[in-house]
């Protein structure tokens, strides 16, 4: 009779928490004990996440593309990166490139440099570098560049790279831009074999010296990359080997050039999710490239993709409303770093917006400046999640478990589309009267940051204790805390006895800290410009992580207000809320419309990345987000 109760009790608790969360994974183990056994009965209910349903299978699409197009396999630039402390003029190879600022062509009245590394190298060429620098009115600005060739040399040209007014104390960004400038110099030269040195290297400290050498590497690397796998004719990439002279070598700054090559990897591959045309990159060749990753690095990561159906038992109605109209069916992505010890310490949710095209709906983009042939890039969030995902596989930080969700879907028009009216239902529950179809981000991000607040496990110890016997079973479950406490009451008529009830108590590890990224609102490109992101938090604390590692990267970031009032004209005479406001605020009203589906104990910060995603000029992506994303998830590492 125990035994049928031990077997009672696992149905009922395991039927409980599978109700907690359908998304979250936990760990459940009791020892239950009985009156009139000799030893505990052990029970085990293990769930990790995705396990519970049926995977979707990711298969590559059988049906020719629309347009028959094909993206070329184009390699990313593999080139070896190599500190060292050698005196420049001796070294060899096919470009010598020296960054000097405004101060450093400075020249004294004989028009002799003043500068020492200049100084030296001009008088080694005979006086032809300042010759050549007052007939190219080459004065050291910000984006100038000159090259010479020197035959009978041990590098066969040197180039000058203009830093502008910079000190020794510049920006990543400016030294970036140095690793920019040889890269375009090495390819008009087809250099194979570059150098890199600074004109005014002494008193910069060791750690500058680190992050010097590795803005340059970075720099050099994204400029040397084409995308060109949709050109017919591509050029091929010469620039092999770059030697960084004069900052210190070892094996810490070997470091840091590897965790830049691991970093740039993840932003090329960010920017080739966001350049491949809609008619390439559907939801489900999204979900392939995501599940690549993952089965490129199987030892720390995992995949889960949940298609349409699955989708659909986790209640995501707002997702699967703008998923509707697209003969192209959503893919719920979610990939799980763990590092490779296992042992975790914190836990967090990336979460990017994955609109792979959007047509804007029933509220169809139209006239001018709508951008609706750029609308591919309207993935660009779930870009930067999996790009950074790429650079963490290699990086492999310990201590942190990370979660990159991506809800992605195409936003189309149909008969079994989205209606402006309509009310759709999130999984938390929430009802939402669509009042815009365009502004569809946001309900798939709903759904999204929902999934993510429930990541993490659960561990339970349960005890059922011996009493008397009665005739019922029930479960009483609170959260205090982020502590579960549970009593159980299970009881059964027989000789040998009952049970009284059952108490328990378990550590919950869910995740404490969830970033979203989005192409959100052209508000905020307003209000900012095309190359800074907007963020918005609850959390003073999580804000100021994110501002940290963005001041390392380079990349821009502004905070703005959740202005709390303006929730006023979120709200609806005929569900819980609209998703969209007035035309004042947007960026705003779309942000707090996003902290509806957030746990209030989770710390949140949302990125509005509208602007920087995509570079004008280029006519490309830019990688936006990738690189500031890895600086935030390592420091959080152990």
């Amino acid at each position: 009779m125990a035994a049928a109760v031990a077997a009672t009790a696992a149905a009922v608790l395991a039927s409980r928490f599978s109700t907690l969360s359908h998304s979250s994974s936990y760990y459940f183990s009791s020892s239950i004990y009985f009156a009139g056994l000799r030893r505990p009965l052990s029970l085990s209910f293990h769930r990790r996440s995705g396990q519970s349903f049926r995977m979707g299978h990711v298969t590559a699409v059988t049906r020719a593309t629309l347009g028959l197009t094909k993206p070329a396999v184009v390699e990313i630039p593999q080139i070896t990166f190599a500190a060292k402390e050698i005196d420049f003029a001796e070294w060899k190879g096919d470009m010598l490139a020296v960054a000097v600022s405004e101060k450093d062509m400075s020249k004294d009245s004989n028009l002799k440099f003043e500068n020492s590394t200049l100084k030296r190298l001009d008088e080694k060429l005979g006086g032809l570098l300042a010759e050549a620098s007052v007939e190219e009115d080459f004065t050291g600005k910000a984006g100038q560049s000159t090259v010479l060739r020197l035959p009978g040399l041990g590098f066969k040209r040197i180039g000058l790279v203009g830093l502008g007014q910079c000190s020794p104390s510049s920006t990543t960004t400016a030294y970036r831009s140095i690793g920019e400038a040889v890269a375009t110099v090495a390819k008009a030269a087809q250099a194979s074999k570059a150098a890199v040195v600074l004109a005014s290297s002494n008193g910069i400290s060791e750690e500058f010296k680190l992050n010097t050498a590795s803005a340059i590497a970075s720099g050099t690397m994204l400029g040397v990359y084409e995308d060109n796998r949709f050109k017919s004719d591509s050029k091929m990439t010469h620039l092999k080997a770059v030697d960084i002279i004069g900052l210190g070598s070892g094996p810490e700054l070997d470091r840091k050039l590897k965790y830049a090559s691991d970093v740039c990897s993840g932003v090329i591959f960010g920017k080739e999710l966001v350049n491949a045309p809609a008619n390439v990159l559907t939801p489900g060749v999204l979900a392939e490239e995501a599940s690549k990753v993952a089965s490129s690095y199987s030892d720390v990561f995992t995949a889960t993709i949940l298609d349409a159906g699955q989708c659909t038992e986790l209640k995501m109605g707002s997702y699967l409303g703008v998923a509707a109209a697209s003969s192209n069916p959503p893919h719920f992505i979610h990939l799980c770093y763990r590092p490779p010890d296992g042992d975790v310490k914190r836990k967090l949710a990336i979460v990017g917006k994955g609109l792979t095209f959007d047509s804007g709906g029933y509220n169809i983009k139209t006239g001018p400046g709508c951008s609706i042939e750029l609308m591919k890039f309207d993935m660009g969030g779930s870009a930067a999640a999996f790009g950074a995902a790429k650079a963490i596989a290699q990086i492999k930080p310990p201590g942190v478990e990370v979660h990159f969700i991506v809800a992605a879907c195409e936003n189309m028009i149909s008969g079994t589309g989205m209606r402006p009216g309509d009310i759709v239902t999130a999984s938390n529950g929430k009802t939402i009267e669509v009042n815009n179809t365009d502004a569809e981000g946001r309900l798939t991000l709903a759904d999204a940051l929902v999934y993510a607040c429930n990541q993490g496990s659960i561990a339970l110890d349960v005890h059922i204790l011996p009493g008397p016997s009665t005739t019922m079973m029930r479960d009483v479950v609170a959260v205090l805390d982020n502590v579960i406490v549970f009593i159980v009451e299970a009881t059964v008529d027989g000789d040998d006895g009952g049970v009284e009830g059952a108490e328990g108590r378990s550590r919950n590890f869910l995740v404490k800290q969830v970033v979203d990224l989005a192409t959100l609102t052209g508000a905020c490109i307003v209000a900012l410009g095309p190359s800074i992101a907007g963020f918005f938090s609850p959390s003073d604390d999580l804000a100021k992580e994110i501002v940290a590692a963005s001041e390392i990267t380079g990349e821009k970031f502004w905070r703005m207000p959740l202005e709390e009032s303006y929730w006023e004209s979120m709200k609806s005479g005929v569900a819980d809320m609209v998703n969209t406001g007035g035309r004042q605020g947007g960026a705003i009203t779309a942000a707090l419309f996003l902290k509806q589906f957030v746990e209030e104990k989770v710390q949140w910060l949302h990125i509005d990345m509208a602007g920087p995603v995509w570079n004008d000029k280029k006519r490309a992506a830019t990688g936006f987000g990738v690189s500031t994303l890895v600086e935030w998830v390592l420091t959080n590492t152990s």
